[in-house]
């Protein structure tokens, strides 16, 4: 198993867990008992490094709102403790996926060899389409 980087910890105080009845199939269990959880969790408000939310909120996903909250919603398992798990799990790993900063790329040139063969190449399927051409008597 792989170390978390520190400062990547989320305080059980920053995050609201609602319990709300599950959508979907499941008998009549689904209908009385409140086992899947939504999670909310402030990102601008929260206690994680200005980098961290900067990168979290530039994430294209659709569980961040407008305001900068994510929403997480965990309805799999039958006991709500292991849906409260389930979403704290989502949402720990979420944060750590942008914990680390993405490499720079460095931009590079093509050697002079690769713009020869590229080079080559165009030439010969040049002349391969050449040949298709009407045959002049």
């Amino acid at each position: 198993m792989t170390a978390k980087p520190p400062g990547t910890v989320i305080p059980e105080s920053e995050v609201e867990i609602t319990a709300m009845r599950a959508q979907g199939a499941g008998g009549q269990n689904v209908n009385k008992v409140s086992s899947a959880i939504h999670l909310r969790f402030d990102i601008p408000n929260s206690s994680l490094p200005q980098d961290h939310k900067e990168r979290l909120l530039a994430l294209n996903d659709q569980r961040i709102t407008r305001d900068g909250v994510l929403v997480i919603k965990a309805q799999t398992h039958r006991s709500q403790d292991m849906n409260r798990a389930e979403a704290m799990g989502r949402l720990q790993e979420l944060v750590d996926s942008v914990a680390r900063p993405p490499r720079i790329r460095r931009p590079t040139k093509p050697t002079k060899a690769s713009k020869v063969r590229r080079l080559e190449g165009k030439s010969l399927r040049s002349q391969v389409k050449v040949l298709r051409g009407r045959v002049v008597e």
